[in-house]
């Protein structure tokens, strides 16, 4: 029988949708899509949350109690990354409160346990980066890479502490610790992520990526105001310090989500671009 006109009219519909899709397949959200379900970007957020709170958190408690001038520590960073107002703080300032006559107690084997713990997390954070860049594991020689990375983050953690303690007074004051905030996470993303991975990615390659890190994190910060800071009050009130745990365990997820879904999409926007400038060429080629 013949198929006639009726056909198509069915077919040109199907010919404009398997076009679309494959747009779609091959634009920058489409692979951002697809790597991160190869990624397993939920499940590796998780393991970033739970090895942050159970093996990084200790440690960076211990070193706020050490220094005397870290004010609150590390409660004092996760109430401002989550951006919470001065009235939902104490519960989070609480988990994290360093206790200087425990601390003092931590011997070297103890300190020693603490940062092979923060080390743990820091092997996390590389395999991800080079899952995400499709690199072999790096040699144990480079294991110096993750202490001195560790110690970067809890320099680049401790800075941002300083800078919200002094500059927390006024719009001059707020604008510009926004700049030094900005600034600051972009150069620790941006330099971290080429030196976990030991300069086996280009820097121009990276910067992608660290922009949409700090972009992500600053929508995370206004994203808790709304969604966080009632759930905290709520959970704090009716199941004590577990509720406020898993809130901030909650947090620390999206943290994860948002530090490996900015490498992918710096990743992918980098050879969307490569790909682009390669057509161009072709074309001025054949012209």
């Amino acid at each position: 029988m013949d198929s006639g006109p009726a056909d198509d009219a069915y077919a040109l519909p199907a010919s404009r949708y398997t076009r679309w899709r494959e747009r779609c397949r091959r634009s920058v959200l489409g692979n951002i899509w697809r790597g991160g379900t190869q990624l397993e970007l939920l499940r590796r957020s998780m393991a970033f949350a739970t090895l942050g709170l159970v093996s990084l958190a200790p440690l960076l408690v211990v070193v706020a109690a050490v220094n005397p001038s870290s004010q609150e520590g590390l409660g004092q960073w996760v109430v401002d990354g989550m951006g919470l107002p001065a009235d939902t703080t104490s519960p989070v300032l609480r988990l994290f409160a360093p206790h200087h006559q425990e601390t003092g107690q931590i011997g070297v084997l103890g300190l020693a346990l603490l940062a092979a713990f923060g080390i743990a997390f820091v092997t996390d954070v590389q395999l991800g980066y080079q899952r995400i860049w499709e690199l072999p594991p790096e040699s144990w020689r480079q294991l110096w890479r993750r202490a001195a990375w560790l110690a970067a983050m809890i320099g680049y953690l401790a800075f941002e502490v300083r800078s919200g303690v002094l500059l927390r007074h006024g719009p001059l004051e707020s604008a510009l610790r926004i700049v030094i905030f900005v600034t600051a996470g972009l150069f620790f993303f941006w330099w971290g992520q080429y030196f976990l991975l030991a300069g086996r990615v280009p820097w121009g390659w990276l910067l992608p990526g660290a922009i949409a890190t700090v972009v992500g994190l600053s929508g995370l910060r206004a994203f808790s105001v709304f969604v966080f800071k009632p759930m905290l009050q709520s959970s704090a009130k009716d199941y004590g310090m577990v509720g406020v745990v898993l809130v901030v365990l909650s947090w620390l997820i999206g943290v994860g989500f948002v530090i490996f879904g900015g490498a992918l999409s710096g990743r992918y926007y980098c050879e969307h671009q490569a790909e682009v400038r390669a057509a161009r060429e072709n074309r001025i080629r054949g012209a």
